[in-house]
């Protein structure tokens, strides 16, 4: 299953398919009860995805069987053991991929010449994704991080690696004679390839980045590199040879402090811009808002979704989901501003006080 929507990959998704482009998005969960309903649930999703294809006369024959069975291709592939919080499959003629997002998604199944992005946007952004590089003398270890955990990448050349002669870490920590392994050229060179590699990366999937290693290979990496110059130091050896949850428990305090501080920017920003008459809150606004371009910063709480019905040129609340209703209009609004150039953060529950979920300040 995906994970990880570099810019590449969503353009990529939203390439003009022949029709039809199939998007099935269906809710998931990480713990029963609910957790055990996900298998049954998300069969009848790609049983309705196929039971549109087959009432659908603009689909042939052949390609209503090519596209049905990518679909249940896509289905054998789904491992619900360690489900998030939504589930995405694309198919199309000659192709599918599966999507898990640590963000609930509307069930839907919908028909097009294009894939359904705005839910994998919106997942991805409110997941605030990053990077976390850790060093040792002799292995650099990449790890993909998100809002509560860390899973290692392995992938774009790592983990790195180089054989150390006679190289003991933990006896040079007890005689104090760790610094001397970051003396060394071959490790100065290891660390400038370390470096080149995480270039890479970060060219093609662009997010913060901190690193973790004794404070020695942080002074040596900063010394020799230049991808990495604007990291986020985190003085913690041992991680390069660690586990995901020794790594996140080493993160996360770094990771909590700069959300709050940027929570903070966030509420001053909107506070600023209603002095400023700039402000904008509420679906109806900021949908209006989005579609003009004139979203400056959006902010979202974190949990924040709410059904709607369009009304003419305005939307309203909806009491149930119907045929008529939009449950992901939240997703819709975020991936609109995301691609006029708004900066989109997403904040905790509660944040955003009598905007009840939802705010913005406006270009103009």
């Amino acid at each position: 299953m995906e994970h990880v929507l570099s810019p590449a990959t969503l353009a990529e998704l939203r390439r003009p398919r022949p029709y039809p482009a199939v998007s099935v998005l269906t809710p998931t969960h990480r713990r029963d009860p609910h957790k055990t309903q996900d298998q049954v649930r998300l069969r009848n999703a790609v049983a309705e995805a196929k039971r549109q294809l087959e009432t659908d006369a603009a689909v042939s024959r052949e390609r209503r069987a090519e596209v049905a069975r990518h679909l249940d291709q896509a289905l054998s592939e789904v491992d619900l053991t360690h489900a998030e919080d939504g589930l995405v499959i694309f198919a199309a003629s000659g192709e599918h991929q599966v999507w898990s997002l640590a963000r609930s998604v509307p069930e839907r199944v919908v028909l097009s010449d294009t894939f359904l992005t705005r839910n994998l946007v919106s997942a991805q952004t409110a997941d605030r994704p990053f990077w976390v590089l850790s060093l040792s003398a002799d292995r650099a270890t990449l790890w993909n991080g998100g809002v509560d955990r860390v899973a290692e990448q392995r992938a774009d050349g790592f983990p790195l690696t180089r054989r150390v002669e006679n190289f003991d870490p933990e006896r040079q920590e007890r005689i104090g004679d760790l610094p001397s392994a970051f003396r060394e050229e071959r490790t100065r060179q290891f660390l400038r390839e370390t470096d080149t590699a995480m270039s890479t990366v970060l060219r093609e999937h662009p997010r913060p980045l901190y690193v973790t290693g004794p404070p020695p290979a942080l002074a040596l990496l900063d010394e020799v590199g230049t991808a990495t110059k604007g990291a986020v130091h985190v003085p913690h050896g041992g991680l390069a040879h660690g586990t995901p949850e020794s790594v996140w428990q080493a993160i996360r305090p770094v990771i909590e402090t700069e959300a709050r501080r940027d929570t903070d920017a966030v509420t001053r920003a909107l506070e600023t811009a209603r002095g400023r008459r700039e402000f904008a809150a509420g679906v109806d606004e900021l949908w209006q808002s989005a579609r003009d371009g004139r979203v400056r910063l959006l902010a979202v709480e974190e949990n924040y979704r709410v059904t709607v019905s369009e009304a003419g040129d305005h939307l309203i609340l909806a009491e149930d989901a119907g045929s008529e209703s939009r449950e992901d209009i939240v997703d819709e609004i975020v991936e609109q501003c995301l691609e006029t150039g708004a900066d989109v953060r997403f904040v905790p529950d509660g944040a955003l006080g009598e905007a009840e979920g939802i705010a913005g300040v406006l270009r103009y």
